[in-house]
């Protein structure tokens, strides 16, 4: 049988014909003998043309209909209708003939009637019979077996799907409910969660598609954990709410991403902590091409701000997003009613900032702005105060000019005991916003800290994807370094609630669940892909997990707060912290030297001054290695620079 599966696709049709060539007349023979009770000869005499007339009229017309273009392993209910029509039409054309020709002498009208019924029921049982044959015991030639989990909806729609392409063959459902398990569902059995690596070795399944989109995040994330050892390749389907036609469709599933596995179910936003800041008014995002400013960006516009103000240095990033709210804009039907004004410059132009701001009357400012990858800016550390320390300063003061009613920062659990220059920056941005807090009242500072966001440049997901692409190896820094992670959407809809609830200096956290060793997370992936981590153990895997050691000012371990004096706010994922204050007066000295330190490339007078303000910062890098720069003379171009800006 397998021989015949590999013909050529003209022969199997040639041969799919011979058979109904030879079966028809049988068949009419056949209604004849079931007309009378007996095989009368005499009557047969009479009408044995007409028998070998049924296959020459027949064939043509089920040609005609595209009754041999279906494939037997790929059909299903429409091949009823073909059938239908295409027997039909034959008798037709066999009745007009034999009419003209006899004038049906001796024939019973019933035996037309037997035949039509014999033919149909022929045509389609011993199509679904040969299908149902071919997928349960030859199993598909060329493509990948799998299994769907989930007998509903969901996964019978995907079924049919699978059974379209011939790249695919489901050969299995799987379904945790009692009712269904044994049962026989569009073809294929339906099997118990239990004993999962038996069904696919017998069954030989290479990939599992999770076909069912109403489950909650903890709910997939159970079903993914017992799916995770059996190292077969697992893709999963999208929630219901995102499905555009209302049907699962094959290019709706897709791979495994980091939000699966960390199983975290989203809280429902307060709509007016949402809106507070931003329905009606004019709101600047600093930074809005970056990852976190874009997606501040997207969630702003669908509240129906009066007027958006994009600030970004980069002209790339500032087009992109600008020409995609532009059309969300259109989608959203807010043309008229949501103003888009992009502006290429720096938040350390405090004047540009400034004229901006009291122009377009801004309401709320979301700080986005800032040079966020560790390594980088731990070898390029004045760049990195510049732009995180001062760019603050400037932004913050041109709002306070223009008399902003609020200005949130995004800041970072790396502000917290950093290790770090990058997070060094983001702790002193915060206590010059709590400073600024305690000498007005007119703009309200607040500050938002979380950990990674998935989806952000540099996110350690998207790596690891290319390198399980590309073969390996998988590149972690230590064994033992664990992150925290939230979707780049959650983090910024908690971000523009936890503005709502500033009252000013307020520190907002934000509930990242639990850390994530990322180790176990690469494994993770690789097992879910279908592939086996390369140990001493496992010789034969395909993937290499390779320990390349920390980076520069990298610390194993993140965390969210400085103390333990956390209080809770009205929303379960936002927590206000109590953090230790610098009055202004002495902090504007602080960054008086530290300013001058950086004009002069005075590396380790900008390291003291960094260690003086931020009590909690402990360098991993020694001086040596602080910047790869540091015994090399600044160009007196760059100390012009430097001192322009003071």
């Amino acid at each position: 049988m397998r021989a015949v599966l590999e013909l050529s696709r003209i022969k199997k049709q040639l041969l799919a014909a011979s058979i109904d060539s030879i079966m028809l007349p049988l068949i009419f023979f056949l209604a004849i003998w079931l007309r009378y009770d007996v095989v009368d000869m005499t009557l047969m005499r009479r009408y044995w043309w007409l028998m070998l007339a049924i296959p020459v009229v027949s064939i043509p017309i089920f040609i005609r209909t595209g009754l041999y273009r279906a494939m037997i392993r790929f059909i299903d209910q429409k091949i009823v209708y073909v059938v239908v029509l295409g027997v039909t039409v034959s008798l037709v054309v066999l009745v007009t003939t034999a009419a003209i020709a006899t004038r049906l002498e001796g024939l019973s009208r019933g035996v037309f009637g037997i035949y039509w019924i014999s033919a149909i029921l022929y045509m389609v049982a011993g199509r679904f019979i040969a299908r149902g044959y071919f997928i349960r015991v030859m199993g598909p030639i060329g493509g990948t077996r799998v299994a769907i989990y989930g007998a509903g909806e969901a996964g019978i729609q995907l079924a049919s799907a699978l059974r379209l392409v011939p790249d695919y063959a489901p050969v299995a459902f799987i379904d945790d409910s009692r009712d269904l398990q044994g049962a026989t569902i569009a073809g294929i059995r339906v099997y118990s969660s239990r004993n999962l690596e038996d069904l696919i070795a017998k069954r030989s399944i290479k990939e599992i598609l999770v076909a069912m989109p109403s489950l909650t995040r903890s709910q997939q994330k159970t079903i993914l954990n017992r799916l995770e050892p059996l190292k077969v390749k697992t893709r999963v389907t999208p929630p219901v709410g995102s499905l555009l036609s209302g049907q699962l469709r094959l290019q709706d599933v897709r791979d495994i991403e980091i939000e699966d596995l960390l199983g975290r179910d989203p809280v429902a936003p307060d709509m007016a902590l949402l809106g507070s800041c931003i329905t009606g008014k004019t709101v600047m995002v600093t930074g809005a091409g970056g990852s976190i400013g874009s997606e501040l960006c997207r969630q702003i516009i669908r509240l129906k701000p009066a007027r958006m103000l994009l600030l970004e240095s980069s002209e790339y990033a500032l087009y992109s997003i600008e020409q995609e709210l532009q059309a969300m804009r259109q989608s959203l039907m807010l043309d008229s009613q949501v103003e888009l004004l992009p502006f290429l410059g720096t938040v350390l132009d405090q004047q540009k900032c400034t004229r901006i701001l009291q122009t377009f009357g801004a309401d709320t400012i979301y700080h986005a702005a800032a040079y966020k990858h560790v390594p980088l800016v731990e070898h390029n550390p004045v760049e990195g105060i510049r732009n995180n320390v001062f760019g603050t300063l400037s932004i913050a003061r041109a709002a306070m000019e223009a008399r902003v009613g609020r200005f949130v920062l995004i800041s970072t659990d790396k502000a917290v005991r950093p290790t770090n220059v990058m997070g060094c920056t983001k702790r002193m941005a915060e206590l010059i916003l709590q400073a600024f807090a305690r000498e007005q009242k007119h703009t309200r500072f607040c500050m938002v800290r979380f950990g990674n966001v998935l989806g952000s440049s540099g996110s350690v997901v998207p790596l690891f994807h290319s390198q399980i692409m590309a073969g390996g190896p998988i590149t972690v820094t230590h064994p033992e370094i664990t992150r925290y992670f939230m979707t780049i959407s959650e983090a910024a809809q908690l971000v523009l609630q936890a503005g709502g609830m500033g009252e000013g200096g307020d520190v907002f956290v934000l509930d990242m669940g639990e850390p994530v060793r990322i180790m176990d997370l690469a494994k993770r992936m690789v097992h879910l892909s279908g592939l086996e981590v390369k140990t001493d153990a496992t010789p034969e895997g395909t993937i290499e997990i390779r320990q390349i050691g920390l980076r520069p000012g990298e610390k194993l371990y993140e965390e969210l707060l400085i103390g333990a004096n956390a209080q809770g706010t009205g929303h379960p994922l936002i927590m206000r912290a109590q953090e230790a204050e610098i009055p202004w007066s002495e902090l504007l000295a602080d960054l008086e030297r530290l300013n001058d330190a950086c004009a002069r490339f005075d590396y380790e007078a900008v390291r003291a001054i960094l260690l003086d303000v931020v009590s909690e910062y402990a360098p991993q890098c020694g001086i040596e290695d602080f910047v790869w720069s540091a015994q090399r003379k600044p160009a007196k171009l760059e100390t012009a620079r430097i001192r322009a800006v003071k």
